[in-house]
């Protein structure tokens, strides 16, 4: 599987962080159905938006590489994303990309004009059939710079000559650098082969990069390209794609460093509001959709919680219905992960095993079957990224719309909906009057105070450590 990576010139936006992740989802689900997965993303390490980051700093452009493949590594462990086997860099394959070069300007499908080499898009027959465009109409409404030496204003860059003060290595059409759709092509035949089973990458890949790269390649061995083609749809902000170039975007690290609900959200809490929607279709960012994806892993890992706190007695009337839960489960995952990896149908499934396992805690589960609940959260969840981390680790505050985080309080909250900063405060002051009458012994007050929230649709928990979880 090879897999278009970043140009390392800035931080990672959350674009970056859903093809990361749908990636690695599919990787995990492979692995697990038994196939040996090589795993290949690259770096574009050099391109004209890293020349001009260093320009804008001042600093060389091997410093501003060196400085944002860090912040993607940093990134990448923040979102629990599995490092692929083979990370290569474009700087790193020159040789490789010249040779590939020099046989397609042998193959006469390519031309080098000025210490430029272009690929002639009217050489390969099949140029348009990935991405389901026309040629003939691509030409007539061409919206690629116009260049009066290309034989065809479609033709593409494999090999630019280095400008006065730009990097450059030594080739036979004299110092340049790689054009961006040959390095990927290079990159993957050299790991993989001339034919692979997946490429994937953002559906802006299709045209003009994957189109290219299918052009270029299969040009070049006279072979398949890759077997599949897998692309994830964008992250959008009121319904226009997150991109750098348009300024709409929230880099993974502010959500971690600076967003109002950064204490709060993981890096399970990202992921699990990215597999809520399917990996093709399009996903809206905003406040209130990664509050609910921290509600619904509360729910879990509030689940998780009580399955840990073991009854005296062995009580085992739910036993024999829990396997029957846990087959259906485990047959609704496999169909589900094996229907194009539809993740939101599985986080689905892992909420209606919540709610079986929920009613047999009633009937009774011996220690036994509650351990094997839990192994099946850990075991099925671990394939998503999610349900890792140990319960008494997790941190059940809610998350709050953008300006409206509650304060520290002694109580925990879970707000399965979001809630304002005053009913926050409201119902923590509430929780620490009945803890207080608690105390006291005072019990009718505690009760009366319980009933009052009830009728507000407010649930407490009281926990075995001394503290009280709510939620609405």
């Amino acid at each position: 599987m090879y897999v278009c990576g970043v140009t390392v010139y800035d931080d990672c936006h959350l674009g970056h962080a859903r093809s990361a992740l749908v990636f690695d989802t599919i990787r995990r689900y492979l692995e697990y159905s038994g196939y040996q997965v090589t795993y290949v993303r690259n770096f574009t390490d050099v391109d004209d938006k890293i020349l001009q980051r260093a320009q804008k700093d001042g600093i060389p452009w091997t410093q501003v590489t060196e400085k944002y493949i860090e912040a993607f590594y940093r990134d990448m462990k923040r979102l629990g994303i599995i490092p692929p086997t083979v990370e290569p860099r474009a700087t790193h394959h020159i040789q490789d990309i010249v040779g590939m070069i020099a046989g397609l300007v042998e193959k006469q499908v390519a031309y080098e004009v000025e210490g430029d080499v272009y690929f002639e898009v009217r050489k390969f027959s099949q140029y348009g059939q990935l991405s389901g465009r026309n040629l003939e109409e691509l030409l007539a409404g061409a919206r690629v710079e116009v260049d009066p030496r290309k034989k065809n204003p479609m033709d593409f860059a494999l090999w630019k000559a280095a400008k006065p003060g730009e990097p450059g290595w030594e080739s036979p059409w004299g110092k340049g650098r790689p054009g961006w759709h040959i390095e990927c092509s290079a990159m993957s035949i050299k790991h993989l082969g001339p034919t692979f089973d997946i490429h994937g990458g953002g559906k802006d890949l299709i045209f003009p990069h994957h189109e290219n790269e299918v052009a270029q390649s299969c040009a070049y061995t006279g072979k398949e390209f890759a077997r599949y083609w897998i692309h994830n749809g964008f992250v959008t902000i009121d319904d226009e794609k997150m991109s750098k170039s348009l300024g709409n975007f929230f880099t993974i690290r502010e959500i971690f460093e600076k967003s109002p609900y950064s204490e709060r959200v993981t890096g399970e809490c990202l992921r699990y509001y990215l597999l809520s929607t399917h990996y093709r279709s399009d996903i809206n960012f905003s406040d209130q959709s990664i509050a609910e994806a921290k509600a619904a892993l509360d729910n879990v890992y509030g689940l998780v919680q009580r399955l840990e706190e073991f009854d005296s007695e062995e009580k085992k009337q739910g036993d024999k219905e829990w396997e029957r839960f846990s087959k259906h489960f485990a047959k609704k995952f496999q169909e589900s992960m094996d229907d194009d990896f539809n993740t939101p149908k599985v986080l689905g499934a892992f909420h209606e095993l919540r709610g079986d396992v929920n009613k047999l805690l009633v009937k009774g589960l011996s220690k036994k079957a509650k351990r094997n609940v839990l192994d099946d959260l850990k075991k099925y969840g671990q394939l998503l990224g999610l349900f890792q981390i140990p319960s008494n680790e997790w941190n059940f505050k809610g998350v709050f719309l953008a300006g409206t985080a509650s304060g520290k309080s002694t109580s925990t909250g879970s707000l399965d909906v979001i809630g304002s900063k005053d009913e926050a405060s409201m119902v923590e002051e509430k929780i620490r009057l009945r803890n207080k009458a608690r105390a006291q012994k005072d019990f009718s007050t505690a009760d009366t105070i319980r009933k009052e929230l009830a009728e507000q649709g407010i649930i407490l928990e009281d926990r075995p450590d001394g503290t009280t979880r709510w939620k609405r």
